[in-house]
């Protein structure tokens, strides 16, 4: 399901037994106003639940707790 945050909206929210993951989804994070678009709803979030941005990105560019994750890589990984 996707969630809402204020005006802002989060790409997927997944719950399971009460925990929960949040993932962002974009194409490519081709420069820094994109990075911080995809990142900034993930870093308002105040739980300590996992929160994901999935691109097709082959640098990580994981931040302040943020996941970044190359979508053939999370396809392949067996979570």
């Amino acid at each position: 399901m996707s969630g809402k945050l204020d005006t802002k909206e989060i790409d997927f929210v997944a719950e399971k037994q009460g925990k929960s993951i949040y993932v962002q989804v974009a194409y490519l994070l081709a420069d820094k106003k994109i990075q911080e678009r995809e990142f900034w709803n993930l870093l308002q979030i105040k739980d300590n639940f996992p929160k994901f941005v999935v691109s097709m990105d082959d640098v990580d560019m994981s931040q302040k707790g943020i996941i970044h994750l190359n979508i053939k890589d999370s396809l392949l990984n067996n979570w």
